[in-house]
């Protein structure tokens, strides 16, 4: 049996200005944008050299899914950016003005830093420990 998580939701107020940050802040590729009809799109974006999983943009419909955009999980790191050379990504992140809520930092696991998304989200992004 073989199974795997493809994608996952984040819930935001609009589809452009979340595919703006996520392609122009951090990189990620815009896969897909198919119009739904009605004001709904499909939206999916990805880390460069992605397979695993992917995020879908989902424009939050009335008001308990507009209250939580920016906090799915009640204040805690909601995803993890792994990468290859964290200080270039971080220092590009930095260049963007991404807001970073805590400092690099190096952990028995890898090199470590939380920051914020468009909406609030929190994020690790993480570059790990070399599996040997």
């Amino acid at each position: 049996m073989k199974q795997s998580i493809a994608r996952i939701a984040v819930v935001v107020d609009d589809y452009d200005k979340a595919i703006e940050f996520y392609t122009k802040k951090l990189d990620f590729l815009l896969v897909e944008d198919t119009d739904l009809g009605d004001g709904k799109r499909w939206v999916i974006v990805a880390p460069q050299g992605a397979n695993e999983c992917s995020l879908v943009l989902a424009k939050a419909e009335g008001e308990e899914q507009e209250s939580r955009v920016g906090n799915q999980t009640g204040g805690r790191v909601f995803l993890f950016l792994y990468t290859d050379d964290f200080w270039r990504d971080y220092y590009k992140m930095v260049e963007r003005r991404v807001k970073f809520l805590r400092e690099p930092e190096k952990m028995p696991y890898g090199m470590v830093a939380v920051f914020k998304d468009l909406y609030g989200n929190m994020w690790d992004l993480l570059e790990p420990v070399a599996q040997e």
